[in-house]
């Protein structure tokens, strides 16, 4: 591909994180969803003008981008937020992960699926995205409660989501009769490898951050730490996400040379996104989707009710305020990328099952990628509104 062509689509695709910053503001839209929507619509589901080589870009910004939200949803697993909000954390996030897995398998077994099937999907049901949470929290500029609880969340329910579907395919094995103990051994090493790189590169990042300039860390320092994470993880074939979190979680509680470590990872996050859930739309394709519509329904209304319902339960085992408990299964929609690792992961493991997964779970994942942050959006807006009048009332009242 010339050069000049891809300066031209580089150049046209901040234009379009440019437009998607402006109408989502005017239209109170999730700019997420307004940049996927346009790849979907560039890509080969509608218009398909986008050129081979661009795709091939996928991969690379994918985990560039992907280690960046990691790195900052580990930095807000600091300590302090922890004491305010760890209950809450712990408890939805555990909540919502069990009750996905139970309430979807149970409810596609019930309407006549494979057991083995509904039980690998069910395990997918509980990937989440953070990367659009995160932007959706960004763009409304919440900052109370509810926004740095659903932050907590998101970091850590990938953690539960990758341990949870490392035991639903073990299940899925048992009732198979395959061989379980290379699955046991694939799914430690996922966890176990993944925290290893890390703790590699989030101690020295910690240690060194500071001390090589005084003040807040330069860019070169947080580009190091995205890359090296990044690398590593793909190199030993662990989860990208996990090493994130792993790393900015280490660097947030023990740099002790400044008050804002992540500082240069926001400032440069933006541009990656941009192009990155571009590609993700624009990636997406698929041939017999709609061959398996009424199991994508079902899918998309038991795992959505079982967000809503553990994000409830896990509230009320917390204490949580009554409109955080109603609203945080709906901030929690947004579906990604992860979710189709999973279900490669699971193809691989279940050849025979891998055409229908893969459907289901592309299908599903451009379903809740365009009205999960229109979900966490509106949860943020109700709340913060509910929030608002509690906090009027009680004025009134002193």
């Amino acid at each position: 591909m010339d050069i000049y062509f891809i300066l031209l689509i580089i150049g046209g695709l901040f234009v379009l994180g440019l437009a998607a910053d402006e109408i989502g503001r005017r239209t109170r839209l999730p700019r997420v969803t307004l940049i996927m929507l346009v790849g979907v619509l560039a890509g080969p589901m509608a218009l398909n003008i986008v050129p081979t080589e661009v795709n091939g870009w996928y991969d690379l910004l994918s985990s560039i981008a992907l280690t960046m939200v990691a790195f900052l949803l580990g930095g807000s697993l600091s300590r302090e937020q922890l004491k305010r909000h760890g209950k809450p954390i712990l408890a939805m996030s555990v909540a919502v992960v069990v009750v996905t897995i139970l309430v979807v398998s149970v409810g596609l077994i019930a309407i006549g699926t494979p057991p083995i099937l509904a039980l690998l999907l069910a395990g997918v049901a509980t990937a989440t995205d953070p990367a659009a949470t995160m932007d959706v929290i960004k763009q409304r500029g919440r900052k109370g409660d509810f926004a740095e609880t659903l932050e907590g969340i998101v970091a850590i329910d990938d953690v539960w989501g990758l341990i949870s579907f490392s035991l639903v395919l073990i299940g899925a094995n048992i009732l198979a009769e395959n061989g379980i103990s290379i699955t046991i051994q694939e799914g430690l090493w996922e966890f176990v490898g993944a925290v290893g790189v890390g703790a590699v590169v989030g101690f020295p990042a910690a240690y060194l951050t500071g001390h090589l300039r005084k003040g807040e860390p330069i860019q070169t320092e947080a580009l190091a730490v995205v890359f090296l994470c990044a690398g590593l993880s793909h190199w030993l074939g662990v989860s990208i996400l996990l090493s994130g979190i792993v790393a900015g979680a280490i660097v947030v509680n023990f740099a002790k040379h400044h008050t804002h470590a992540f500082h240069e990872i926001e400032n440069i996050e933006w541009p990656f996104m941009i192009v990155f859930f571009f590609l993700a739309g624009a990636s997406l394709h698929f041939t017999q989707g709609w061959a398996f519509a009424a199991l994508i329904a079902a899918y998309c209304i038991l795992r959505t009710a079982s967000r809503v319902i553990g994000g409830w339960i896990g509230g009320q085992w917390s204490r949580s305020p009554a409109s955080h408990n109603t609203w945080m299964g709906a901030a929690l929609l947004p579906q990604a990328g992860i979710a189709i690792g999973m279900a490669l992961v699971a193809g691989h493991n279940f050849p025979e099952l891998k055409d229908i997964l893969l459907a289901v779970t592309v299908l599903t994942t451009v379903i809740f990628e365009l009205i999960g942050p229109l979900a966490t959006q509106i949860a943020l807006d109700k709340v913060d509104s509910t929030d608002s009048r509690q906090r009027v009332a009680q004025g009134e009242e002193i």
